[in-house]
């Protein structure tokens, strides 16, 4: 898994400098989005390895299932991925782009632990709390653990606030121990 990250990494660079300069970061992350839905696929993932399929083959039939036929720039990235034996690793590509889009855009990660699951509209007021408090605009990621209790924990990078009744259970036994 790290060599395709290791692959995927310049293709992905590549292609944000590409969007970024085009102005266009949404408009690629929708088309790297197709792909990587596409690279799920196990039939696709069958036409990727398939070596009686020229590259151009792979290219026409990938570019006629994600719908992206009249874009030039688009056949070129995936003409250039499929020549060089790389379209396996359409999904590193896709996560390392949003990566590095979310990094321009001033967009940080949420990792946010509950102890329920949360419905939108908590999860979305949730969300406008903690860009407040860690003041940067973040995509949240909810993971739940039962082990909390209540409440929740949220990691922003090597950041943590900790709300959880379990947390707040581990302050006071270690202030009864101190």
């Amino acid at each position: 898994m790290a060599e395709n990250v290791t692959i995927a990494r310049p293709y992905a660079e590549a292609v944000f400098r590409l969007a970024r300069d085009a102005k266009a970061l949404a408009a690629w992350s929708e088309r790297l989005k197709a792909l990587y839905l596409a690279a799920q696929n196990p039939d696709m993932a069958e036409v990727f390895s398939n070596p009686s399929l020229s590259s151009e083959q792979r290219v026409q039939v990938t570019l006629a299932v994600v719908g992206e036929e009249k874009n030039a720039e688009f056949a070129n990235f995936v003409r250039a991925l499929a020549e060089n034996e790389r379209l396996a690793v359409l999904p590193q590509i896709y996560e390392l782009y949003e990566q590095l889009k979310s990094t321009e855009e001033g967009v940080k990660e949420a990792v946010i632990h509950s102890a329920f699951p949360l419905d939108d509209g908590q999860l979305k007021q949730l969300v406008a709390h903690l860009e407040s408090h860690f003041k940067s605009k973040l995509t949240a990621r909810v993971e739940v653990d039962p082990e909390l209790i209540g409440g929740i924990k949220a990691v922003v990078g090597d950041e943590v606030l900790d709300a959880s009744v379990r947390g707040k259970l581990d302050v006071m036994a270690t202030a009864l121990k101190s």
